[in-house]
């Protein structure tokens, strides 16, 4: 193992937050809107190319989340195995971790998450292609959410669902939703959370 940098992840909890948050509504930003161009490309119908993007959210997170859990727990026994202090066994583990996201193998939590793309019922893509087209929108979400994973609190995605009530502190409304609609057709984007609060608003389109 590399050595660690005691206290490390406390100290910059802060400064790392406020990258994270950014970096998400970048990914928004500038990823997505590549996602959608390449898709589009590919696939005609809008709604399918914007819940494509959505899912791909969805599972990124999931799948770094998943990732994240199964790296503590190898790093917490390999380094319980001699701990003695003064920081406790889970501080030295997060600053493990900070230090060595690099170890993340981002790579596997891609694969993962075309996998369950896939095997998803609510989208489709054209036979002769493949997910693996927005792999650079996947692997950027999947690394931030890692990274979210480490903060204290960890940041998350709002749970959407298809005909949910529209929620104006969650989403933005898409430029052509019903705006008098009070229901939720589908998800454009997730919202981010913080200890169930939202910090950065989604979106999502509204329809009758």
């Amino acid at each position: 193992l590399r050595s660690c940098s005691p206290g490390r992840a406390r100290r910059t909890n802060a400064s790392r937050r406020a990258y994270l948050v950014a970096r998400f509504g970048d990914i928004y930003a500038q990823e997505r809107l590549d996602a959608e161009t390449l898709l589009r490309t590919y696939i005609s119908d809008m709604e399918m190319v914007q819940r494509i993007i959505y899912i791909a959210a969805v599972e990124s997170f999931y799948a770094a989340k998943m990732a994240y859990r199964q790296f503590k727990i190898r790093v917490r026994e390999t380094l319980s195995l001699g701990h003695s202090g003064p920081e406790s066994l889970e501080d030295t583990v997060l600053d493990y971790i900070v230090r060595h996201e690099d170890l993340y193998d981002v790579q596997a939590s891609v694969n993962e998450v075309i996998r369950s793309m896939n095997i998803n019922p609510k989208i489709s893509f054209p036979p002769e292609i493949d997910f693996i087209v927005i792999s650079t929108l996947i692997r950027e979400l999947c690394c931030v959410a890692f990274s979210m994973q480490t903060l204290a609190p960890p940041l998350d995605i709002a749970f959407g669902t298809d005909g949910e009530l529209f929620s104006e502190t969650k989403y933005h409304r898409s430029f052509h939703s019903d705006f008098t609609a009070a229901l939720v057709a589908y998800h454009v984007w997730p919202a981010l959370m913080e200890n169930d609060v939202v910090i950065v608003k989604g979106e999502a389109v509204t329809k009758r």
